[in-house]
């Protein structure tokens, strides 16, 4: 099933209203759709590289105006769905105290999430549950989301196909790397 959404993603690479459905795949992508907006950017950029920064651009928009309703969904829906849960299995203060954690370090879990292969969609509900400052939420989720987007907008524009396959298979695990160096930094100059 995964599968066939996955080509069905792709088959909108070739149409005419490509850019539309790459935004609207970004917006849906950060709430609820598995799909990334990644796997149809590629093949976009490829067929227009000069096209490229504005296929950055639409994703980047989509993927943080998506942001936004998923921080409404984690707002809005967790005291009709996640709280009747919590208070079910007495996780109640559990959860208090994760949400101060939470909104405490918040930022960096927006940052990695948006460069990573994690799910960003978890982090932006996660943020809403937890009510994490919006404009703080939107500001990571922008410079982390156009961080990614741009670096494969510029490196598909730079080196065109022969890149694919690594932008494809490892981008993310260096993305990855880095957070984790990142953030081992931070905690080696804390401790320090």
């Amino acid at each position: 099933m995964l599968r066939k959404l996955y080509d069905w993603t792709l088959s909108f690479s070739d149409s005419r209203y490509a850019l539309l459905a790459l935004g609207f795949i970004a917006f849906i992508e950060s709430s609820v759709f598995p799909i990334p907006p990644h796997v149809l950017m590629i093949p976009i950029i490829i067929a227009s590289p000069n096209r490229a920064f504005l296929v950055a651009t639409i994703v980047t928009l989509g993927s943080v105006s998506g942001g936004a309703l998923g921080y409404f969904i984690g707002a809005q829906l967790f005291d009709t769905l996640g709280q009747p849960i919590l208070e079910f299995y007495h996780k109640t203060e559990n959860f208090e105290a994760f949400k101060i954690r939470f909104n405490a370090q918040g930022h960096w879990a927006v940052l990695i999430a948006g460069l990573t292969p994690f799910p960003y969609k978890v982090i932006t509900i996660t943020s809403g549950v937890t009510g994490m400052n919006f404009a703080a939420f939107m500001l990571w989720s922008l410079i982390a989301r156009a961080t990614i987007f741009f670096v494969i907008a510029g490196l598909l524009w730079k080196f065109g196909l022969p890149i694919r396959d690594f932008i494809e298979k490892r981008l993310g695990l260096m993305f990855t790397l880095f957070c984790i160096l990142l953030l081992g930094g931070f905690i080696l100059v804390k401790l320090l």
